[in-house]
């Protein structure tokens, strides 16, 4: 299994790295995200919008519950053709060093009927509130848009799902863009999930020391104590960039997260030797030239292994997804490897909100 936990091992990933930093880095000289490739598409996906909501530095970091799994078995959701993608992947880093885990115990939650594991956030009488806010991380303002649903009720534990930009895109990117917002889930959760939007250091996830993994367990903390959070429901997805963090989550904290969904990923931004099973939905394509497919497949055989999943596969809908046989129950694995280059999946909001829902 070590050999598939650092990137650096792989020597394919090595070639493909230096052209992938170089398209990012041809890419970057204005800082925007770069033209999307729709040679093979039916659509492009918007740049970075520009304004935005003001930074507030609100909310307090408290030190979490505790995480469940639970869940109930199913192959989970399907991908289609391709659309064009803004961004292009991103640098390695060194991989996050720290211990993986939920909260720290302290402030605790309580369980409720169907396996539901409420974040000491519910019942809080203070509202919280949508817009862009900042966190202090080992010293670093770091930045994420916070999507509450209207009409937020205090005391219904929500889905909460981290949605990770792609190199040289943002947080507002995300959040406006990407087939109607949120990678195309916030319309379909209607209501019913917490979305966040983080913001990357120089537009990316190097995960440099760990940097990331600390910024999204500082989320973390703080979305337990303001939020009403069902901590058995905490998702991760993203493209390119975003889908390499993705593939860290899942590895350092599979304890924490219930699936994740990578969409034109691997294991650049570190992949933490980890035991617990996470679901995963993945996609890539198979003429990919930013980030090579065997990069994205061995990503995959991470947590195909992690789910003791065989190497036997049912077609799902549509063609060509398939989902592996034998996963451990309530962790299957779907895979999604379509003709085209370095781009979203057709439909990818609908195929993923719906393995989303499953749980």
């Amino acid at each position: 299994m070590e050999t598939l936990r650092n990137f650096g091992a792989i020597a394919p990933g090595v070639v493909a790295l230096a052209a992938f930093v170089a398209l990012a880095c041809s890419s970057q000289g204005d800082g925007e995200a770069e033209t999307p490739d729709t040679s093979s598409s039916t659509g492009g996906l918007a740049g970075p919008a520009t304004g935005g909501a003001g930074v507030s530095t609100g909310g307090s970091s408290a030190t979490g519950g505790s995480s469940a799994t639970g869940g109930s078995s199913a192959t989970g959701g399907s991908s289609g053709m391709v659309v064009g993608a803004g961004g292009s992947g991103g640098r390695p880093g060194s991989g996050e060093t720290g211990a993986g885990g939920a909260g720290v115990a302290g402030s605790g939650s309580s369980g409720t009927a169907g396996g539901e594991t409420r974040s000491a956030g519910c019942g809080s009488a203070t509202a919280p509130k949508s817009g862009r806010f900042s966190i202090d991380v080992g010293g670093t303002a770091r930045e994420y848009i916070l999507a509450v649903p209207d009409g937020y009720d205090a005391n219904h534990p929500y889905r909460l799902i981290f949605t990770w930009h792609p190199r040289g895109g943002s947080a507002e990117q995300v959040a406006t863009g990407f087939g109607g917002g949120y990678y195309g889930l916030q319309s379909r959760a209607n209501g019913s999930a917490i979305f966040v939007s983080p913001e990357g250091i120089d537009q990316g996830w190097a995960n440099t020391g760990g940097r990331d993994m600390a910024f999204l367990r500082a989320m973390l903390d703080r979305f337990r104590a303001d939020l009403c959070i069902d901590q058995t429901r905490i998702f991760s997805t993203g493209f390119s960039y975003g889908g390499m963090m993705s593939y860290a989550v899942g590895c350092a904290m599979g304890d924490v997260f219930r699936a994740i969904a990578p969409m034109s990923g691997a294991t650049y931004s570190g992949c933490e030797d980890g035991d617990s099973p996470v679901a995963m939905w993945g996609s890539h394509g198979n003429e990919d030239n930013v980030v090579p497919l065997e990069n994205g497949q061995s990503a995959r055989d991470v947590f195909l292994e992690r789910n003791h999943c065989s190497q036997q596969t049912t077609p799902t809908e549509p063609s060509p997804c398939v989902s592996y046989e034998g996963c451990d129950a309530g962790y299957p694995v779907v895979w999604c490897e379509f003709k085209g280059g370095h781009a979203l999946p057709n439909n990818s909001g609908e195929s993923i909100w719906r393995f989303f829902s499953q749980f």
